[in-house]
């Protein structure tokens, strides 16, 4: 497919970018420290962490790693936290010793927990105390030897560690409250780790980083196996988007990270890219708790701020959002999910700052496309494919789609993953000859630009006729009574499928033939849900994403217990 894209990327922005700039993460990484060392890398609950805190806190680490543990280049350690200093400092220190990062929902059921850290092979984890008793129910089933636990306050200073981690008096004394194998605390590991010889691996582009797995939305968890070249390359592709929004400049900037670091849009932007750009990170531990969201926002003049359709929508709709100061946004970005366009409206009335759409997978880093600079108001497409990326849109028959005409999106670059974890077989059939079949079903127009149809799992077909839920959704979300919405097809005997919406509303009149002259106004008939089931929330993801999946189980389920 010729390169449309290129010719419609941004005056002074056409080029390709230099992928090879750094040839691992521990060059980017001190690189940073030399240009920014007394700048605040982290902030988190009121506690600053400069670069020069943070690379003498991995490296002691690292040391620790290498030196008590023994774990040898490539063995893999879980990080299990939230979003505290505990977690860049853990996330440096074992990839600065050579090792594998495996990151960990901390809301993991124990099930879900035994089988990542078995198919991983970890051998070691970090993990915070308040979720050290799913832990210990299953630790014993895999291959981790060592665990270092942590508290939620421990990077923080004397008086506020004490208030966070409810006056214990005793470090120590975490410890043997759990059956947990060789276990110490993160505090203990970094005053022997400093007292140790840390010796830097050499490391290359092909030595992996990262086992990310994906959601398992799709299926049983796989690991994507991200190399340092995969991720040097994606933070790269990933400054392309962002430096013309937040500049590069000594100047103090601040960007806001309410997304867990451990999943990888945030891993990517949040973490590596603020890190490389000297961006301090605003490190939010619980964004659910919207409440005080806002008031830690309205400690700071931010520059840039990255989330998800839900968490936008819950700031939207929590009238103190209003008193924030956004006369420094200038980067909104929004990935992990499609973002509505009317709370992409809603978001740019308020902010006066666009909600930049970013389109991506864990197994390409995760970055494949986005908006760029030059656009002004949110269209709903997910913008270009970012610099040194390949393409190409395939219609069933394997046949390449014309402009305009839907196809699956494949995808070719060095941000690309390296297969899936032991998983030869699931891995041959996502990647041929380097291209990666995503599953999403997409079009591009004349500029390049890409508009996301939908999941190709997710299509519903109608006597026939093919129904994208995105486009229902982003209908229905037009009616002000409503908070959220998702969009499933449901068997039916006639046409095959037929619409089924699952609403929660925002004002409690709403009725469900109100919502269906709604749709009316905007869909054809075809198109127009038959089935409407108000409920008081939706499952989400650890990072907010509606799961669709979970509804169509449960729907299947019904069917079968009638």
């Amino acid at each position: 497919m010729k390169k449309l894209w290129i010719e419609n990327y941004p005056k002074g922005l056409e080029k390709e970018v230099n992928i090879n700039k750094y040839a691992n993460l521990l060059d980017m990484f001190d690189s940073a420290v030399q240009k920014h060392p007394d700048r605040p890398a982290y902030i988190n609950m009121g506690k600053a962490l400069t670069f020069r805190k943070l690379e003498e806190r991995s490296r002691a680490f690292a040391a620790y790693l290498q030196n008590e543990l023994k774990l040898k280049r490539g063995d893999r350690v879980a990080l299990m936290m939230p979003n505290l200093l505990q977690y860049p400092i853990a996330l440096f220190g074992v990839l600065r010793a050579g090792l594998i990062v495996v990151n960990v929902n901390p809301l993991y059921t124990p099930r879900e927990l035994e089988y990542q850290l078995q198919d991983s092979g970890a051998v070691a984890i970090v993990v915070v105390s308040n979720f050290a008793s799913t832990l210990e129910k299953v630790v014993f089933n895999t291959a981790v030897k060592h665990v270092i636990l942590t508290r939620m306050g421990d990077q923080l200073s004397f008086g506020k560690r004490t208030l966070v981690n409810f006056i214990v008096k005793y470090v120590k004394k975490l410890v043997p409250k759990y059956k947990l194998p060789n276990a110490v605390t993160f505090r203990e590991v970094l005053s022997i780790g400093k007292m140790r010889q840390y010796v830097r691996p050499e490391l290359e582009p092909t030595d992996l980083a990262f086992l990310q797995y994906t959601g398992g939305t799709t299926g049983v968890a796989k690991g994507a196996m991200l190399s340092h070249g995969n991720m040097v390359a994606n933070v790269m592709q990933a400054r392309w988007i962002a430096e013309p929004f937040v500049g590069d400049n000594h100047r103090e900037r601040k960007a806001i990270l309410p997304l867990p670091l451990y999943h990888v849009f945030a891993l990517c932007a949040n973490c590596l890219l603020f890190i490389e750009l000297g961006i301090t990170g605003i490190l939010i531990t619980n964004p659910r708790d919207i409440d005080g969201f806002i008031k830690e926002l309205r400690k700071h003049h931010f520059v840039a701020l990255t989330g998800v359709n839900t968490l936008f929508n819950a700031l939207l709709n929590n009238e103190n959002f209003k008193e924030v100061d956004f006369s420094g946004l200038k980067l909104t970005v929004g990935g992990g999910m499609p973002v509505q366009q009317a709370i992409a409206t809603r978001w740019h009335e308020l902010t006066d700052c666009n909600i930049i759409e970013g389109y991506g997978l864990t197994e390409c880093s995760p970055l494949v496309a986005a908006s760029t600079i030059d656009c002004l108001v949110h269209d709903g497409s997910i913008g270009l494919p970012v610099p040194n990326t390949e393409i190409k849109i395939l219609k069933e028959d394997g046949s390449e789609a014309s402009l305009g005409e839907a196809g699956e999106l494949w995808v070719k670059g060095a941000q690309v993953m390296q297969g899936y974890w032991q998983r030869p077989e699931a891995t041959s059939e996502v990647l041929k000859d380097g291209w990666l079949a995503t599953g999403d079903i997409v079009t591009m127009n004349k500029k390049g630009i890409l508009r996301i149809v939908d999941r190709k799992k997710d299509m519903i077909l109608v006597s026939g006729f093919n129904v994208y839920p995105n486009e229902i959704e982003d209908v229905v979300m037009l009616n002000y009574k409503v908070a959220e919405v998702v969009a499933i097809g449901v068997p039916h005997e006639v046409s095959g499928e037929t619409i089924k919406i699952f609403v929660v509303k925002k004002d409690d009149s709403l009725t469900r033939d109100e919502l269906r002259q709604h749709c009316r106004q905007y869909l054809t008939g075809y198109k127009i849900p038959k089935q409407i089931e108000f409920r008081d929330e939706l499952p989400k993801s650890n990072i907010g994403k509606i799961l669709r999946r979970v509804l169509r189980d449960e729907e299947l389920a019904k069917r079968l217990n009638n």
